[in-house]
């Protein structure tokens, strides 16, 4: 009868000795994870296609929305903005021009740029518009209200991949529904390509809120149907000059003729 053999240690100690040195080679052979720094930057990059992707949606929504526009040491107003099928677009702004005395219209439309005086209390003529460019043209700094430029052109910057922007996620100012992203410029150019500020949307693409150094807009109601075409406020003349943003100087009263003269 062949002798038993008895069970020693020795087989398992090679196995114990190895299983340390799999377990080393497998943890090293991982990928490293991602440092902090590389992280951020994954979550910015994320950010700048997602608002790119809600500005896009934001030129294809054709809409008639009214907005609250709110500004330190000013009551609030109310703008309209409408968005037509046809890629024309309006801006109603109550306040627009002479220092806040005079109302005025800001359009789009395929026969070019126009600014529109709107009768009110500091201007009591009859609506008319004046033409200042093509359509893509910019308005003159003097006679811009700037209350436009986030619901028109300045969707073609947040679109823009190329454009020196950094973008974060923010939360919504009061007031102001959606989903909001911070956005400042990275170019050391004074001509910034938009103001910096936070700026909010709806997941279908509607404009929902904005505030920047001008003031905040905040959507009032939910927006209604767009109609084929923008009209302008009133018919086109040639013998006037755009309404200025800034109010008029105050006359000089030693340069008045004095009472009692001829």
């Amino acid at each position: 009868m062949p002798a038993l053999i008895r069970p020693t240690g020795r087989v398992l100690w090679p196995l114990v000795i190895a299983l340390p040195a799999l377990l080393i080679a497998c943890t090293s052979s991982q990928p490293p994870s991602p440092t902090p720094t590389e992280t951020g930057a994954v979550e910015v990059e994320a950010a700048r296609d997602e608002l790119a992707a809600l500005a896009a949606a934001a030129q294809d929504r054709h809409l008639v929305a009214q907005y609250v526009y709110s500004r330190t040491g000013q009551p609030d107003r109310t703008i309209v903005f409408t968005s037509a099928n046809d890629g024309s677009w309006r801006v109603d702004v109550p306040g627009g021009a002479l220092g806040g005395a005079a109302d005025v219209s800001m359009a789009a439309t395929a026969d070019g740029l126009f600014q529109c005086a709107l009768p009110s209390a500091g201007r009591p003529e009859s609506a008319s518009c004046v033409r200042l460019g093509d359509r893509d043209d910019a308005i003159p700094r003097r006679s811009d209200p700037r209350i436009q430029h986030p619901l028109t052109d300045w969707l073609d910057v947040l679109t823009d991949r190329r454009a020196p922007l950094a973008v974060a996620p923010a939360s919504a100012p009061e007031g102001v529904t959606g989903t909001c992203y911070s956005v400042e410029s990275t170019s050391a150019s004074l001509n910034a390509p938009l103001d910096v500020g936070i700026y909010c949307y709806d997941r279908d693409g509607t404009p929902t809120g904005v505030r920047t150094g001008a003031g905040t807009l905040r959507l009032a109601a939910a927006p209604g149907p767009a109609p084929a075409t923008v009209q302008l406020a009133g018919p086109v003349v040639i013998d006037r000059e755009p309404l200025d943003t800034a109010a008029p100087p105050t006359p000089d009263p030693s340069e008045s003729p004095s009472a009692g003269t001829s």
